[in-house]
């Protein structure tokens, strides 16, 4: 059984060192199971992401790197394709239904993005109904459903997806504030909230629904209207944490029916998501608009039977668990996959982790990063209209918030990483089956889909706001022509 929570970063997990206890449930199936430190997403947000777990290939392969465009739809595969596509034929649950699995899901995804090609391989499909606007008490009933009539047979793969810790956090209030005395995450100060006030971009502290002038605020009572002081701080984290603990409290449930069922031993289950979130990193709140380790670490605890408890702290991608699941699943991984499976080293208690990740952004900003060592170096090439250099480069050890750009600094780290950014490129080019870059598609289309001709009202916000110092910059950095705005 696979949950698959929306926009769950990790650090807000008790399992992975968080303070508050927002993920009890998960926490007791980590100390059971294996906990990956180090696991990355190629490609964010929503859409690219699960197209690339779901297929076992980067946006750079699939052609979907946008939530818009022609870049939000796969490549198409021309004359030479037959009666099944590549997702139909070598997608991950076509593969694990040619191992004898019976494939589930209890998601609204697919519907929420238009994504097709992202049902293919499944034998049921149970939509919750709304949009990814949906809360755990509507998938619940539904997965819970599913694993009474089919539980106790052998051989089946159920993915449930959760929604609540996305925004705007809807968590019911009846669930309460599990966290209304609980101290904050201490990186977060009244000066780190003063910076952000200062600043722009969209989902910055002035506008953290969106470009400002949203009002969310009025129908969801747990988002505030803005970071305008430590106290809607608060309201926002717990917000936030509020929507991992219902979240978590669902998962509970799903344990409970299989323990119930007879099978909870004998059942491997997972949990990861789609994308992490920015909590206030890089002026992004209650989003997920870059490339770099706050959006793009996601959590992965498998609990596997006959498996030994374990941590595993080697740089993955998601699809790398994809492809191993295959393998102990006991099918064979294509090989146009980009997912390098590790079954024996997962087997053994073993990390074999790669030596870099490359992983990607063109839905808010058009960004890589590359992920080595103890850094992670971001080349941006459209900033979405946020604080953004060129290239950013941080030391994610001591400094996991990003608050400190190491760039001018450390020339020679950046050099290192922007070598190892040519190398994935060439790698990609190569063995891709088409003659284009999907960045550059959204880049010539006038950047991220969620930016474009959102400049010129956006300016002006800035100016009513007296913010106007980085109007300059912006016109500066986007000359008339070039901009999408």
């Amino acid at each position: 059984m696979y949950v698959d929570v929306d926009s769950l970063r990790p650090d807000h997990l008790g399992c992975y060192g968080y303070h508050r206890d927002t993920s009890p449930n998960v926490d007791a199936l980590a100390r059971e199971g294996v906990r990956f430190d180090e696991c990355y997403i190629s490609d964010a947000p929503c859409l690219p992401s699960r197209t690339a777990l779901w297929s076992g290939r980067a946006g750079f392969h699939t052609g979907v790197v946008n939530h818009g465009g022609v870049a939000s739809e796969p490549f198409r595969q021309g004359p030479n394709r037959g009666h099944r596509d590549l997702f139909d034929s070598t997608g991950w649950m076509a593969l694990l239904r040619s191992t004898g699995h019976r494939t589930a899901t209890v998601s609204s995804f697919g519907e929420r993005h238009s994504a097709w090609h992202w049902y293919a391989g499944y034998n049921e499909i149970c939509n919750p109904g709304h949009r990814g606007m949906d809360v755990a008490d509507d998938v619940t009933p539904l997965a819970l459903d599913w694993l009474r009539r089919h539980g106790r047979k052998h051989n089946w793969f159920l993915h449930v997806n959760y929604w609540d810790p996305h925004t705007p956090y809807r968590a019911p209030l009846d669930f309460g504030n599990p966290f209304e005395y609980d101290a904050l995450p201490e990186w977060l100060t009244e000066e780190v909230r003063e910076h952000t006030w200062s600043g722009f971009g969209p989902h910055s502290a002035q506008e953290p629904s969106g470009w400002g002038g949203e009002r969310t605020h009025e129908r969801y009572p747990r988002v505030p209207a803005q970071l305008d002081s430590m106290d809607s701080v608060r309201r926002w984290i717990d917000g936030y944490d509020v929507g991992v603990r219902y979240a978590d409290e669902h998962i509970g449930r799903l344990l409970n029916e299989l323990a119930d069922l007879g099978v909870l031993d004998e059942t491997a289950v997972i949990v990861s998501a789609d994308h992490g979130e920015s909590l206030g990193e890089l002026n992004v709140w209650g989003d997920h608009q870059t490339a770099d380790p706050i959006t793009c670490r996601v959590p992965l605890i498998v609990r596997w039977p006959g498996i030994a408890p374990g941590v595993d702290g080697g740089l993955h991608y998601q699809y790398d668990w994809a492809a191993t699941l295959v393998e102990l699943a006991g099918g064979e991984v294509p090989e146009r996959w980009d997912g390098r499976p590790f079954t024996r080293g997962f087997r053994e208690g073993r990390t074999e982790g790669r030596p870099f990740l490359v992983t990607s952004q063109g839905t808010w900003s058009c960004q890589r990063a590359v992920r080595f060592d103890r850094y992670v170096c971001l080349r941006t090439y459209h900033d979405g209209y946020k604080q953004l250099e060129p290239v950013m480069l941080f030391d994610v050890e001591a400094d996991p918030h990003e608050q400190h750009d190491l760039a001018r600094e450390r020339p020679e780290v950046v050099a290192r990483a922007m070598a190892m950014l040519e190398e994935w490129h060439a790698r990609m080019a190569w063995t891709s089956l088409h003659d284009v870059d999907p960045m550059m598609t959204v880049l010539r289309e006038g950047g991220p889909y969620y930016t474009r001709g959102a400049l010129s009202a956006y300016l002006e916000r800035l100016r009513s706001t007296g913010r106007d110092r980085h109007t300059e910059r912006l016109e500066r950095v986007h000359r008339a022509g070039r901009s999408g705005g």
